[in-house]
């Protein structure tokens, strides 16, 4: 018998999130520009990476969170999971035969659709609906009852590609705690269902668990019968844990400051106009570039860049007003944007495509020598009483101009 262990957390291949549980609706204006911008950076990741690496980054719980931030979601909350994947499946699915990318299943009452959604999907592509199905399910199983840690689940997605390759994201909920945890899965570090499946599983250390999906839970897994009585065993010890705060503000400990104070000198100290490299931004505002910085990174970047999802909510802003409110102006631009660059993808001409790919290399270079200084609230602040020009809008309503005229600050 093996004994009881508490959850550890680190590197490994697969993985799990913690996020504090939240209620509620996004608001129609919001919805609608997630799906377009989310499903236009699926698409350029596609193109540019290949359908593989796109779901290598949506099993990386970092990289989905910051994708969350950048489409205006609130930075640390359960409502991500459940927004983003209801947002991408609206945009992906339409481009699904063109991509060959599709999303299944969702929240509630869609999830229990997964098998009869990958049935119909098999019989226009000709791949394994069946298998795919019991994928789907056993995928359920294993986070629902060979892992008992507390959550029930309530959401679950399932991403397969053309090429007969899948990713899982589902999310469960502990009414007591109030705290959500998100399971990450990746068809190709999958050696087996019952051996450590996971890409990552995003939660909060809650203390002994259960969990026979443990390599070196073999033993009990053998005594099968036993397990409704007595099921010892431990979460892998080398999970990368994601664990967001309750508190809804953002504080310069949740950034690396020196990445983000790159992207402000990028877009606002930078003359964009003299790069000859960024050709296709001459003429866009210094806001727009900075979250176009970001939205470049999302699609570009590597794993190691992902480690501060909060940092990506300084794209476009939060519905919640955290850090500020939703930059709706900008938002359309940037989704214009990146749409553009996508068509010229499409046209073949890459010199002018590789702007927005420039960006974030731009960005990154900088951060070499950038040392940034002590007035991120401030910043924020500022951010706040300027929303108003680009659009500024929360669940609350639009944002309001201040009386006063906020005085101009050295940005970092």
């Amino acid at each position: 018998m093996l004994p009881r262990v508490s959850v550890t957390c680190g590197m490994h291949r697969n993985g799990q999130a913690d996020m504090p549980l939240h209620y509620g609706k996004v608001p129609e204006w919001l919805a609608i520009r997630m799906s377009l911008l989310g499903g236009a950076i699926v698409e350029a990741i596609v193109m540019e990476y290949g359908r593989s690496t796109l779901l290598s980054k949506m099993s990386d719980p970092f990289w989905f969170q910051s994708l969350g931030c950048v489409l205006g979601m609130d930075w640390h909350s359960s409502g991500i999971t459940t927004s983003v994947m209801g947002a991408l499946k609206r945009s992906v699915n339409r481009k699904a035969s063109e991509l060959g990318v599709y999303i299944c299943g969702g929240r509630g009452r869609h999830s229990r659709q997964t098998p009869a959604e990958l049935e119909s999907i098999a019989g226009k592509t000709g791949l394994d609906g069946a298998l795919l199905a019991y994928n789907s399910r056993l995928a359920a199983k294993i986070d629902n009852t060979a892992i008992q840690d507390g959550f029930q689940l309530y959401l679950h997605s399932f991403i397969v590609t053309k090429d007969q390759e899948w990713a899982v994201i589902q999310q469960g909920m502990n009414t007591e705690s109030r705290l959500a945890r998100r399971y990450h899965w990746h068809s190709q570090q999958v050696k087996s269902f019952t051996e450590e499946p996971h890409t990552f599983i995003y939660g909060k250390n809650q203390g002994q668990i259960l969990n026979l999906t443990d390599r070196h839970a073999d033993r009990t897994k053998d005594a099968i019968v036993a397990l409704t009585k007595e099921s010892p065993g431990k979460l892998a010890g080398a999970l990368r844990h994601l664990v967001m705060p309750s508190r809804h503000e953002v504080k310069a400990a949740d950034v690396n400051l020196r990445r983000l104070g790159a992207v402000l000198a990028l877009a606002h100290e930078r003359n964009i106009n003299g790069m000859e490299e960024l050709l296709m931004l001459e003429g866009v505002g210094p806001r727009t570039i900075q979250s176009l910085a970001l939205v470049s990174e999302v699609i570009h970047g590597t794993p190691v860049r992902f480690e501060d999802p909060a940092r990506f909510s300084f794209a476009h802003g939060g519905k919640d007003g955290h850090p500020f409110p939703v930059l709706v102006n900008v938002y359309d631009e940037t989704i214009a944007l990146l749409e553009k660059s996508i068509m010229l993808a499409r046209l073949n001409a890459a010199d002018k495509d590789h702007a927005l790919k420039n960006l974030s290399k731009t960005s990154i270079a900088l951060e070499k020598d950038f040392t940034p200084n002590n007035r991120f609230d401030e910043w924020i602040a500022r951010e706040q009483n300027e929303s108003w020009k680009y659009g500024g809008r929360t669940v609350s309503g639009k944002a309001q101009k201040p009386g006063n005229d906020t005085r101009q600050l050295e940005l970092f």
